[in-house]
């Protein structure tokens, strides 16, 4: 998938947000920045087909979700215990209401939470690397190694996180602990013994 022309774009430019929306609502990806890592982002469901051709992944391994509690609510569900500490960066691999099982994650990122309100959608997101290589961090690297493939780059001015959210499983107690990451969820695992 090769890109005409980038944009990149700024967090703290008022234009970005509106930008960004119109964008993901057209299925496009775009690498956005979180409160983990950068990541290569699309609109959940119709998004999902343009994620994969860039980052070619085996269709039975899912992306993980971005989304508002709200959101996180009506796809599965979630124990209390988790739902206690969302927002937070603490991905949880979760019951879908319709069947199967989904990785998710409230983000404590208000612009993100702000997009996925006006999108009206969660997103689908997935660390921005080739499949079995190190993920990229340093948004220079990024918009250098992508700039001919990704049509949206949204670039916090702010040091962004070089640390990734922690992942559990917790389809069924105890929940499982399956990566460590920025969040210390020792207690989430101990509350779901009890």
């Amino acid at each position: 998938m090769k890109e005409e022309t980038s944009e990149v774009l700024y967090l703290q430019d008022q234009k970005t947000f509106k930008r960004t929306v119109a964008m993901l609502r057209e299925d496009k990806v775009m690498v956005l920045p979180c409160d983990t890592i950068y990541g290569l982002c699309a609109k959940y469901g119709s998004g999902e087909n343009n994620l994969r051709e860039l980052k070619p992944r085996e269709e039975t391994k899912p992306f993980l979700v971005l989304a508002t509690l709200k959101q996180a609510k009506e796809l599965c569900e979630i124990p209390k215990e988790v739902e206690l500490v969302w927002p937070a960066p603490l991905t949880a691999v979760l019951n879908k209401k319709d069947g199967g099982t989904l990785a998710v994650r409230v983000p404590s990122d208000p612009f993100l939470q702000a997009i996925m309100e006006e999108l009206d959608s969660p997103i689908y997101s997935t660390s921005v690397n080739e499949t079995g290589f190190q993920s990229l961090t340093n948004i220079m690297d990024i918009i250098l190694a992508y700039k001919e493939r990704v049509p949206g780059f949204v670039v916090d001015t702010d040091l962004q996180g070089t640390i990734p959210s922690t992942l559990i499983d917790a389809t069924k107690k105890p929940f499982k602990i399956l990566r460590d990451g920025k969040f210390n969820a020792t207690s989430l695992v101990e509350k779901s013994l009890e």
